[in-house]
């Protein structure tokens, strides 16, 4: 019989999957002898078997009953006893952290008997009222669907009427009468009573959580973390400890690093007189830890000492919440803590310095996406003139956009391009899409354990939290800061590393990551790190990295991020600006003689052009691919030459006879779909010339190169081919140019012949193609749409965000590689390929070259190398040597 429920004391930290994050840690925990509060665990297993039928799992809530017996048993008292009662708190705890996405219920129990039971035995008739109206709000928006904001107005309308600033000035019989007035609120929203029953509150909260999982906040946060539907979370049931008892009680959040800057020492908030909820929820502000020391030096470093301990124990940054009830330090929870790029270098490098962690394992913990936004541009601080507020830097970064006051208008806005900042006085898990759609995310309260912190940290968002200067009106749609209003749409800039929000449009300047790749210069903050990590991703990667690069800039550029060499040189590129009449003079050519003299025209420029690249990367490999667009993608628009022809006929003129030449030329290569039609080596097989053109430059080249004392590495691949005989055809005649230049110039130049591997059928004959290719190189931008039958300058606006929103895709197919499919063929391609040449390179010049994800894949398919953009080398260089540690297959940075 399947087993749905594990106490506490039965499980452990490698039972994540089964006990959900929250659960195997409380367990771990236990085991290590901290003061965790009793309780059990329902599997995650128990919620998908739910999920799937819709009705509580056979026999779940017997052993739910034997595991409350326990607890009762040991705590001398029941769930609900009328004198004086056990409390349940109850809350999700999924495999993957979900920080506020799905339900928590706490003070499970409470009746309108047990209620007087509970202020006789604490001694505390406010604590017990205000339990009470908790558990009634948290079971009445939670369980029951009650709008929360109903709850809230309510309770706004209270404190008006009673002049209260915030909770803490309601008395118990303002509280007792809050909970008539929300037991009412619940009658007549959902036309039931609030269960009396504590068993009956029970059963439902726990089913309650296992629907949250499908809520609509916590599958947009799985979508955007892609984290798998199909995990479920489990429910943790847990004895309650209180630290709303008065001010000798209170909750906090830890963590033993800063979660924004790495730095070592005790980080976090504690709010003395309230329950965990309060802590996230940003609803009064907190005060920091070293504030605890002197309100309860005993349980300071007791919480000091676990916290010393659970960082040994896990090797890692952890993020404890703990509860003082009387004086009596609990522990509620502890995780591997979400934390910010910057902070992941950082712990990284000094917990391999401390010998906690290998540098293999400090390799993993990082990731090229955090990398990415190291090298994000910074504000220019020497430029900017005073700030208009500042708060807590919660999550590094700059950002600027427009202030926006809720969630929709975010999502709205950015729909419709605008960037914009999202403000809050705090955020709540309802927040998510406008955190999502926003730059960054500002906040009037709450600190680095908020939930806009804690969440905006976990996306890689910028993030001020607790700014309390900053008066935010979202009625009004306005923020002010003394004399100084902003209205909602009005552009501020917000620094997430300095916790400053400045007016305007603040300038930007390179990070100093940048500055690193760019110069090598360590000498600032996280760099060191930065550099340590990719020192040693260097050391053990299998894969090289080359960069796609038109230009000797960008090939210098590439060279200086750690290039091995150019993957993908687009020759198309080189055609345009004022070279683009002498390819329309090639095209217009009605004579063999007219086409020749214009590719003599080209043949210097194009040749000049490889020159430069390949003294960029001398030494390295330079991958020329052979001009692959259509041509009449050189000429201009044709709606355009219609329009000039049309208007000069109009007012009696003789249209230029050149327009008439070009659209007679457009109108002759029309195609209804030019990305399948006369391109790539198609084009080299039909226009005559053109291919021996462009190996005659790069020979030529080749050739200056060799007499100025370098060492060119010229590559020539020919694009979208589909067949052996295409390339057998155009190998050829590209070894007779080849040879006609050495013996022209006395200089041997033998440049390997490849081509691209980016339609289904060259990966699925890729095993005749490899005798005559000497390299694969995979263009998987074409494969991707080739294979899925997409164009996508057409889809992705289209139809893409309905099939991210359905669930169809996880992540375009375009950002990360398609494994199933496109993946597939590239595994098929590999495996035919290198058997028919078992000295065939491999490697793929698309856009999946740089995304992290892609790269273990390429790793583990057993490619060469990888070619991206310039700026994402680092990346591709970093996951590359994260996916040749064993540890990091399948892993995931969440």
């Amino acid at each position: 019989m399947v087993r749905y429920v594990y106490a506490f004391t039965e499980g452990g930290r490698d039972m994540a999957d089964l006990l959900g994050g929250k659960g195997a840690n409380l367990a771990e925990m236990t085991r290590m002898g901290l003061p965790v509060p009793p309780g059990f665990t329902v599997t995650t297993e128990a919620c998908r078997a739910f999920l799937a039928t819709g009705s509580e799992p056979e026999g779940l809530s017997r052993e739910i009953s034997h595991h409350l017996t326990v607890l009762e048993q040991a705590a001398g008292r029941r769930l609900g006893q009328p004198d004086d009662p056990l409390l349940l708190s109850v809350r999700s705890g999924a495999r993957f952290s979900m920080p506020g996405m799905m339900e928590t219920i706490l003070d499970i129990g409470l009746n309108d008997e047990s209620v007087l039971g509970l202020a006789k035995s604490s001694g505390n008739e406010r604590f017990a009222w205000d339990s009470y109206r908790r558990l009634l709000q948290m079971f009445g928006s939670t369980v029951m669907g009650v709008d929360s904001a109903l709850f809230e107005n309510v309770m706004a309308r209270l404190k008006e009427a009673r002049g209260a600033v915030d909770d803490l000035d309601l008395d118990a019989v303002d509280l007792a009468e809050l909970v008539e007035a929300y037991k009412e609120l619940i009658r007549q929203e959902t036309g039931e009573y609030f269960p009396q029953s504590p068993a009956e509150q029970l059963r439902r909260a726990v089913l309650a959580v296992f629907e949250s999982w499908n809520g609509e906040r916590a599958r947009l946060y799985r979508r955007r973390e892609r984290i798998p539907d199909g995990l479920g979370t489990a429910v943790n049931v847990q004895t309650m400890v209180f630290g709303n008892l008065g001010p000798d009680s209170g909750s906090g959040v830890a963590f033993t690093r800063d979660p924004a800057t790495g730095h070592r020492g005790l980080y976090g908030d504690y709010l003395p007189n309230a329950q965990g909820e309060d802590v996230v929820a940003g609803i009064r502000n907190t005060v920091g830890l070293d504030r605890l020391k002197h309100l309860n030096p005993e349980a300071y470093v007791q919480l000091r000492d676990h916290m010393g301990l659970l960082e040994t124990h896990y090797r890692d940054l952890c993020d404890i919440e703990f509860t003082i009830e009387r004086g009596r330090l609990w522990m509620l929870q502890t995780r591997v803590g979400k934390r910010t790029a910057e902070a992941a270098f950082a712990i990284a490098a000094e917990l391999a310095d401390e010998g906690l962690i290998t540098s293999d394992e400090g390799l993993v913990r990082v990731s090229g996406d955090g990398l990415a936004r190291l090298m994000f541009p910074r504000f220019d601080t020497s430029a900017i003139g005073e700030a208009l507020a500042h708060g807590i830097p919660a999550s590094p970064g700059a950002a600027v956009g427009a202030a926006v006051f809720d969630s929709a208008e975010a999502v709205r806005r950015a729909a419709a391009g605008e960037k914009v900042i999202l403000v809050r006085q705090e955020t709540t898990p309802d927040d998510l899409p406008g955190m999502v759609a926003a730059q960054a995310v500002l906040t009037s309260r709450g600190g680095k354990t908020s939930h806009a912190a804690v969440v905006a940290r976990g996306m890689g968002k910028v993030c001020v939290c607790g700014a309390e200067e900053i008066s935010v009106d979202s009625q009004e749609r306005r923020l002010s800061v003394g004399d100084t209003t902003v209205e909602e749409g009005t552009v501020i800039s917000v620094d997430g590393s300095e916790g400053a929000v400045y007016p305007g449009a603040a300038p930007l300047v390179d990070s100093a990551v940048m500055r690193y790749f760019e110069t090598g210069d360590v000498s600032a903050g996280v760099v060191d790190a930065v550099a340590r990590a990719m020192q040693h991703a260097d050391d053990v990667r299998r894969l090289g990295i080359r960069a796609n690069a038109d230009t000797p800039e960008d090939a210098a550029r590439a060279r200086r991020f750690g290039a091995e060499g150019i993957g993908l040189c687009r020759t198309e590129h080189m055609f345009l600006g004022d070279r683009r009449q002498l390819v329309e003079a090639m095209i217009l050519a009605r004579t063999d003689a007219e086409r020749e003299r214009a590719l003599e025209a080209l043949l210097p420029l194009q040749r000049q052009d490889f020159v430069g690249i390949l003294e960029a990367m001398d030494g390295l490999p330079v991958t020329i691919r052979l001009l692959d667009p259509p041509l009449h993608e050189f000429l201009p628009d044709r709606t355009e030459l219609a329009v000039r022809i049309t208007a000069a006929e109009a007012h009696g003129d003789r249209p230029d006879p050149h327009d008439a030449e070009l659209l007679d030329a457009v109108n002759r290569m029309h195609e209804e779909n030019p990305m399948l039609g006369l391109r790539g080596v198609r084009l080299g097989l039909v226009a005559p010339g053109l291919v021996a053109m462009q190996v005659r430059a790069i020979a030529e080249a080749v050739v200056q190169r060799k007499r100025a004392g370098g060492d060119p590495r010229a590559e020539i691949m020919v694009p979208l081919v589909d067949t052996v005989e295409e390339l057998r055809i155009v190998r050829e005649e590209v070894e007779q140019v080849l040879a006609e230049v050495s013996k022209e110039s006395g200089i041997p130049v033998a440049c390997p012949v490849g081509t691209m591997i980016e339609l289904p059928r060259a990966a699925l004959t890729a095993g005749h193609i490899a005798e005559e290719a000497q390299f694969f190189s995979f263009g998987t931008n074409d494969l991707t749409q080739t294979t899925w039958g997409f164009s996508r300058d057409d889809v992705e606006a289209a139809f893409f965000s309905a099939y991210l929103d359905k669930g169809i895709f996880k992540v375009s197919p375009f950002e990360t590689i398609d494994r199933d499919g496109v993946g597939r063929l590239v595994e098929i391609a590999v495996a035919e390929g290198r058997a028919a040449r078992p000295d065939l390179k491999i490697g793929v010049c698309g856009e999946h070259g740089g995304d992290p994800e892609s790269v273990h894949f390429f790793h583990a398919a057993g490619l060469d190398h990888v070619s991206c953009s310039p700026f994402r080398v680092p990346v591709a260089r970093l996951e590359a040597g994260r996916a040749a540690l064993p540890e990091t297959e399948g892993s995931d940075s969440r």
